[in-house]
């Protein structure tokens, strides 16, 4: 897949989620929206990190990195969720 099309669909789903932001009037759109991608993101990396000690864990995808960057920590768990069910 081309890097430019990676990048228009990561600026796109931030747009979307900034205008999530603005739609329900939330204070700081952006800073909003960009605060729940970083959430996300940590919350599958601290996911990742701690799989040696819990056993659980996911593997690193562009799919399970644009849930989490999307979705968040809700994103995070259902991916826990599925791989829970389906493996």
């Amino acid at each position: 897949m081309p890097y430019l099309v990676i990048v228009l669909t990561a600026c796109g789903v931030f747009g979307l989620l900034v205008l999530i932001q603005v739609i329900v009037k939330a204070p700081k759109p952006v800073q909003r929206a960009f605060g729940g991608v970083l959430t996300g993101l940590f919350a599958l990396a601290a996911v990742d990190f701690t799989g040696f000690f819990t056993g659980v864990s996911l593997p690193l995808s562009p799919l399970a990195i644009g849930v989490s960057g999307a979705a968040g920590i809700p994103g995070v768990t259902l991916l826990l969720l599925l791989n829970l069910v389906f493996q």
